[in-house]
């Protein structure tokens, strides 16, 4: 049966997941190619253009399970003018930008729910829209933070460790299949959890990660925006469970 709130529901998640991931690589670019670098430029990367942006699996992992990636952003370091300064920057300008993004998308969701009057569709579509941006922000900042190649977590450790140790190697081998392995075991311990096998969720290692992180993380957007709306932090954190 054709249930219209479903699709509102699926294209704002899919319009959210596309502005969350084209400004997280657009973000790498701008600041790689402001400390020197011209390589995202001529690989056609300082650009808003999704399509630009877009890597298969990690989208596809992004649909299923709410985690993923965009095609990274090629660089070459001995560009920067300052080499550890420019990968630093470089590394780190994805998950600030998405922060700064859950930071100024989550008040737009508060406008749409409290003031904005009811309009059949456009309504619901707008707050299921900055509710997912918000989210989708916040939780691929986190999920960027995650120390395995090819997510920024990585880069800035890369940025920070002038050393290449056993443990530097580990993760650049292998992090990838890490990552695959921890957002597999996610959807599997969800598919159980559809079914009403609900201890499953206590074994979903990549859902407690991002929980934990986002409580955390997420606390001060919704302090700040609260006492602006003058709104409890426990009332906002119920407006997240939609």
């Amino acid at each position: 049966m054709f249930d219209p709130d479903k699709i509102i529901e699926l294209f704002a998640s899919f319009l959210a997941v596309v502005v969350v991931l084209t400004l997280h690589e657009f973000a790498h670019a701008f600041v790689a190619y402001k400390c020197g670098d011209p390589t995202p430029k001529i690989y056609g990367r300082l650009s808003v253009n999704p399509l630009r942006h877009f890597d298969l699996v990690g989208l596809i992992c992004f649909t299923l399970v709410g985690f993923g990636w965009a095609k990274p952003v090629p660089i070459d370091p001995n560009n920067f003018k300052r080499y550890r300064l420019g990968l630093g920057l470089t590394a780190s300008a994805g998950v600030a930008t998405n922060y700064i993004m859950a930071f100024l998308f989550y008040p737009l969701a508060l406008l749409v729910i409290n003031f904005m009057p009811s309009i059949v569709f456009l309504t619901t579509f707008l707050r299921l829209l900055f509710l997912s941006l918000y989210a989708y922000s916040l939780g691929f900042c986190v999920f960027n933070l995650l120390p395995f190649y090819p997510l920024d977590g990585f880069r800035i450790v890369d940025a920070l460790n002038k050393r290449r140790g056993p443990v530097y190697r580990f993760l650049r081998q292998y992090g990838y299949y890490i990552l695959l392995f921890l957002i597999a075991e996610s959807f599997i311990c969800r598919i159980f959890v559809n079914f009403g096998i609900y201890q499953m969720d206590q074994f979903n290692i990549l859902g407690w990660i991002m929980q934990f992180a986002e409580k955390y993380l997420g606390f001060p957007i919704l302090a700040i925006w609260g006492l602006a709306f003058g709104m409890p932090v426990e009332a906002l954190w119920g407006l997240l469970l939609w």
